[in-house]
């Protein structure tokens, strides 16, 4: 259920959601292929009925979703989208791994945990100055750099977001775009795909390859599984639950700026259109983390994993401003997660939440020691990069400092916190 709040989601959908939708009519395909590979944009249609549009979008989210849970399409032929995305899961992690196995041998370990795919539809594609809208705050203020479907905001159409598994050496593990449509046909997927992209599709291989990228691709939009704003929380903005005492308190810690300040992040309040709260605001921004021995490369003490400038987005690299910022996530379903943060590091709710409030006034509990005793704060970045951190509350305060939240205070932000996972039933 969605608590009556589906129809405004639907006005905050972004262009690129709704080129994604409407351009699902036969034949027309292989035009917005390659409007796609051009300039992003999408071709009209003045003939298609909304009836017939969406029909087709119903053909490819259906195609969309039987690829997403197809592990014939990789190298190990073991390997689903859904594997990772485990939609039992809110399309996160099935498990409490730091990071995934794959590749042709499933043995190759990836680089970062897995994001869940749900609560995309709203994200800004990236920029390096993002300013708020003038009907949510200041447009003045440079919120610096946003949006992206990835945890370092390099892709920003959801068809761009599915090719990078496939092409993975530690994920699907294909080699090239010929290698997977042999493999979308043997999976008798051809036919369906060349009805969709239309004639030209019988001697255009990459036509075939864009248009199962583009089912996925609305698959992945359909609101009644990625977005469907079914949580206790969202009965409660729709007047028709109750929080706890310990969930409201929960509540107004989460938004209070002198304790969790979490909101100033994870939004909490509707828009002033009414829109749902996203939870996140898209933004980038420097934890330090501390580093997760269980990635197994950062057996290299030479390994960084720096986000934004490096090493899977390539276009920044010479921005050391940049340099340890990861997306700020959805906390959407959070409690359904076993790892948390980019890489892992935490394995439970509770713990990533002490750490925030825990990070500066006792950094010895999350960090090694150096061999001269001092400790080696925020020891998954190097040295030049420790600059960029975030140093807003709750990490504003110091060593000996009493934490923004008490021992009971983080259980109640934890009970908050499992208001927001879907599939509530406001009958019980």
């Amino acid at each position: 259920m969605n608590f009556n709040i589906k129809p405004l989601c639907d006005t905050t959908i972004k262009r690129r959601v709704v080129g994604a939708l409407v351009f699902a009519a036969a034949g027309l395909v292989s035009g917005f292929v390659a409007a796609d590979d051009q300039a992003g944009k999408s071709p009209a249609d003045p003939g298609m009925s909304r009836a017939e549009v969406n029909r087709q979008v119903e053909v490819l989210a259906a195609l969309g979703h039987d690829i997403f849970r197809d592990p014939s399409l990789s190298g190990s032929g073991k390997l689903a989208c859904s594997s990772c995305h485990d939609p039992a899961h809110a399309y996160g992690p099935p498990n409490g791994l730091a990071v995934q196995l794959g590749g042709g041998d499933l043995r190759q370990p990836g680089l970062r945990a897995v994001p869940s795919l749900k609560y995309l539809q709203a994200a800004p594609s990236f920029t390096e100055h993002f300013y708020e809208s003038e009907d949510d705050a200041d447009e003045s203020i440079d919120n610096g750099p946003t949006g992206g479907l990835t945890w370092d905001g390099r892709v920003d159409r959801g068809s761009d977001q599915a090719e990078i598994p496939l092409f993975s050496d530690f994920e699907m593990g294909n080699r090239d775009e010929a290698t997977v449509v042999r493999r979308l046909q043997a999976a008798s997927y051809g036919r369906k795909l060349a009805e969709l992209a239309g004639p030209a599709a019988q001697s255009d291989p990459h036509l075939l390859f864009r248009t199962a990228l583009k089912a996925l691709e609305v698959y992945e939009e359909d609101y009644r599984t990625f977005y469907p704003y079914s949580s206790k929380y969202d009965a409660y903005l729709a007047g028709k639950a109750t929080l706890t005492a310990q969930e409201a308190r929960g509540l107004d810690l989460f938004n209070a700026s002198d304790k969790g300040n979490c909101a100033s992040c994870h939004v909490s309040q509707r828009g002033n259109d009414g829109t749902p709260p996203q939870f996140t605001d898209y933004g980038l921004i420097s934890l330090g983390v501390p580093r997760n021995p269980a990635i197994p490369a950062n057996k290299d003490p030479a390994y960084h994993d720096l986000g934004l400038c490096g090493p899977l987005r390539v276009d920044f690299r010479d921005r050391p401003d940049y340099c340890g910022l990861f997306r700020t996530p959805t906390l959407r379903n959070v409690a359904l997660r076993q790892t948390f943060f980019h890489n892992g590091v935490f394995h439970s709710l509770r713990q990533a939440v002490e750490f925030y409030v825990g990070r500066e006034t006792d950094p010895g509990k999350w960090y090694p020691r150096k061999s001269d005793g001092t400790i080696d704060k925020y020891d998954d970045l190097p040295q030049n990069a420790k600059a960029n951190i975030n140093t807003d509350p709750p990490f504003d305060r110091h060593p000996g400092d009493a934490p923004a939240l008490s021992a009971s205070e983080i259980d109640d932000v934890v009970a908050f916190l499992g208001t927001l996972t879907d599939g509530y039933d406001a009958s019980e």
